[in-house]
């Protein structure tokens, strides 16, 4: 693969919460504290679900807007978000590239 742009931000997605503290309630088997970190690919092992909540808020981030006016937006560039299972609960960070 030749990368031809350099990205703006980088993200990580870091896992807060589990639901009832039960890494069975997750297909994936995320625990408290997995940690993933992207440009604008897929993390690896991030799950479907996840990224398909995520990418949007990404690209609120991208564009410069502010994820405080979205539910769960805590600072201009930072959300926590649950999955669409309503298992798992992430805190998405986003960052600019230096």
């Amino acid at each position: 693969m030749k990368r031809t742009f350099k990205e703006p931000y980088h993200f990580t997605i870091r896992v807060i919460k589990i639901t009832n503290d039960d890494p069975l309630n997750c297909r994936l088997g995320y625990e408290v504290g997995d940690e993933f970190r992207c440009g604008y690919e897929v993390p690896r092992n991030l799950c479907p679900k996840v990224m398909f909540s995520a990418f949007p808020m990404m690209e609120v981030v991208r564009a410069d807007g502010d994820l405080r006016k979205l539910d769960g937006g805590i600072e201009k560039n930072r959300i926590i978000f649950t999955c669409s299972c309503g298992e798992v609960t992430f805190d998405l960070i986003g960052e600019k590239t230096e």
